[in-house]
């Protein structure tokens, strides 16, 4: 496995075009400069030691370096082999409603990126805990498999909108359908729960009747509301205004407590409706402390091997190389000739 143990200083590429992009304009500027004294074969001779290749020669060098001591800050690394890591804790599959009613501000920012708020909590909680991510709205679909990454984790959780399911609504029973599956065949005694995010406003299956068969399974539903029982309205994206109904009247989106209710007590689980404080993430880290832990094995890549070395080595001889190349042409070096060939190719393309 491949990875950068830094890999913040990547960002530090994007100067590279912007460099190459000025050297381009100020070489074009050096080139009209001198069509203004003359024509530039006449003013070639004139001018022995002048070379065209050399300081393109050492810009790209000069580059090349830089981009090689980029690499070498972001610290490159292999993992050379995979070990079992026995863990102890339970298993969580997040279930969190990304329909547009979720984008509704009667909780600031809005129900949606409050939800990713307290997932993102509970998520810094997990120590040894697996932990999956299903989003959902008229359909179900499995973001993140259950794991132990909580980097990918939250990775997958800062990138959710309601653009990743294309088909509105929602589908509350599928969503936890699709977490039992994901949860796999039982081997061990995890405690199982399912932490499902929403507003309550299901149209489209029997959301009750899945959180039952979720509770015969072993695994708990609890249920965290997001919005208020007075609602407010769905803004547009990109826009000023909000959803409207087929009449022009402004649709606002309410939490259907009793349904979330109806969820989380038919899954053995608990209801807790989110505000603007943390008191919904401190109830449900406290359902999950209670559920009982248990040892099971993951692999993991270990012993990541640094491979900076050979990117600092090549990145050195680059600047050595550039220390005994000038701008101009060097008498001593010139026996060598180096840039003889491409000087009068260039010359013949200029012509």
């Amino acid at each position: 496995m491949f990875r950068f143990a830094h890999p913040e200083y990547l960002f530090l590429l994007s100067v590279i075009p912007v460099l190459i992009g000025i050297f381009i304009y100020t070489t074009a500027q050096k080139r009209k400069k001198i069509k203004l004294f003359g024509h530039p074969d006449v003013l070639a001779s004139l001018m022995p030691n002048v070379s065209k290749m050399r300081p393109q020669v050492k810009f790209y060098i000069q580059l090349f370096a830089m981009f090689l001591i980029i690499i070498v800050l972001a610290q490159p690394q292999f993992g050379t082999k995979m070990e079992k890591s026995k863990r102890k804790g339970i298993e969580v599959m997040i279930a969190l409603d990304v329909s547009n009613s979720m984008m509704a501000q009667d909780i600031q920012p809005s129900r949606l990126e409050k939800s990713k708020q307290v997932l993102s909590k509970l998520i810094d909680d997990m120590d040894n805990d697996r932990v999956g991510l299903v989003v959902f709205a008229g359909d179900a679909y499995t973001q993140l498999p259950i794991t132990v990454d909580y980097v990918s984790a939250k990775m997958f959780l800062s990138a959710i909108t309601p653009k990743l399911v294309p088909r509105q609504g929602t589908a509350i029973g599928s969503a936890i359908d699709l977490c039992i599956k994901s949860f796999g065949e039982k081997k061990d005694n995890a405690g199982r729960s399912i932490i499902l995010i929403t507003d309550g406003e299901n149209h489209e299956d029997d959301a009750v009747g899945a959180a039952k068969l979720a509770k015969e399974s072993g695994i708990t539903v609890n249920v965290i509301g997001m919005g208020k029982s007075d609602g407010a309205p769905i803004p547009v994206d990109g826009t000023m205004s909000f959803w409207k109904d087929k009449d022009g009247n402004v649709v606002v989106s309410k939490l259907n407590e009793e349904m979330c209710k109806s969820i989380a007590d038919a899954g053995g689980g608990i209801y807790v409706r989110a505000d603007n404080t943390n008191n919904a993430y401190k109830v449900v880290a406290k359902e999950l402390d209670k559920l009982s832990k248990s040892e099971f094995q993951s692999k993991v890549f270990s012993d990541y091997n640094e491979q900076f070395q050979s990117f600092a080595l090549i990145a050195l001889i680059l600047l050595v190389v550039d220390s005994f190349i000038f701008d101009r042409i060097n008498k001593k070096l010139s026996k060598l000739r180096i840039f003889d060939i491409k000087e009068k190719f260039v010359r013949k393309q200029n012509k």
